[in-house]
């Protein structure tokens, strides 16, 4: 199954975190993330360019609508043209294979979406 079409589970302090060897193969599911290492935690990050700040934000909001669906939340940074987002799971200090889902839908939101000018 394709991680865009799979659910999230609930996710608790002691849940497992994806090891390194199914990371790579995770990866592989998930074009153009890349896992980063900050204070010791594993980030999946991703880059997402638009034509203005306008679209920028319309896709923070999807974003937005699609974590507070799941309740877990990304670090979201909005600059002209182009939104940052990155997931990782606080309980457990790394990433969870929600974490991967969720960067898959994350992509699957790139695609246009109408918006006003």
């Amino acid at each position: 199954m394709k991680l865009a079409e799979e659910h999230c589970e609930a996710c608790s302090a002691d849940a497992p975190k994806v090891e390194d060897a199914q990371i790579a193969s995770l990866m592989e599911q998930i074009p153009g993330w890349t896992v980063l290492e900050r204070a010791g935690i594993k980030q999946l990050e991703k880059t997402f360019n638009f034509g203005n700040f306008r679209q920028a934000l319309t896709f923070a909001n999807y974003v937005g609508e699609l974590a507070e669906a799941v309740q877990h939340h990304p670090a979201i940074l909005i600059e002209w043209g182009k939104v940052t987002v990155t997931w990782w799971s606080h309980k457990i200090r790394g990433l969870h294979h929600n974490d991967f889902i969720l960067a898959a839908k994350t992509s699957e939101l790139e695609t246009p979406h109408p918006t006003t000018t």
